[in-house]
């Protein structure tokens, strides 16, 4: 037998078989809060588990952000992050693709999950954030956008 009666063989055993990768699932990262949301204990989510199941979908498990369909950017090593308030508000507001999650997450998992990220991935802005400093973010947000 000649090589390319085996190779047309070969792929006609493969394409009456179906091809397996075919037949597996296919799973899109998420950016929702879906782990978190069917359980009891969503608000209880620390910042580690808010970026774990919110934000690592986007901008990675290690925070290396992507490229694609779409830009993530990196949360490691990112200088922006020294402004503890700019992160607040993009997590609470959002910008261009990136949704806010003010109506999703409290003050408390606000202010963890900011300090998590200012404080992991090569980031080192050790300076906590509160709840109340994201609180007083909130009202003063609300109120820019009521004028």
């Amino acid at each position: 037998m000649n090589a390319r009666v085996l190779i047309v063989a070969a792929l006609a055993s493969a394409l009456l078989a179906g091809p397996a990768w075919l037949a597996a699932p296919v799973r899109a990262q998420s950016s929702d809060a879906t782990g978190l949301a069917n359980t009891r204990d969503f608000g209880h989510a620390n910042g580690a588990q808010v970026y774990a199941t919110i934000c690592a979908g986007c901008h990675m498990p290690d925070g290396q952000g992507a490229r694609g369909a779409g830009e993530y950017p990196a949360l490691a090593a990112n200088p922006k992050l020294a402004a503890a308030p700019y992160v607040e508000m993009m997590v609470l507001s959002g910008n261009g693709a990136m949704p806010g999650f003010a109506g999703m997450l409290s003050d408390r998992q606000v202010a963890e999950v900011t300090t998590y990220v200012r404080t992991h991935f090569g980031n080192r802005y050790d300076d906590v954030v509160t709840e109340q400093d994201v609180k007083a973010l909130r009202a003063s947000l609300a109120t820019a956008s009521a004028d």
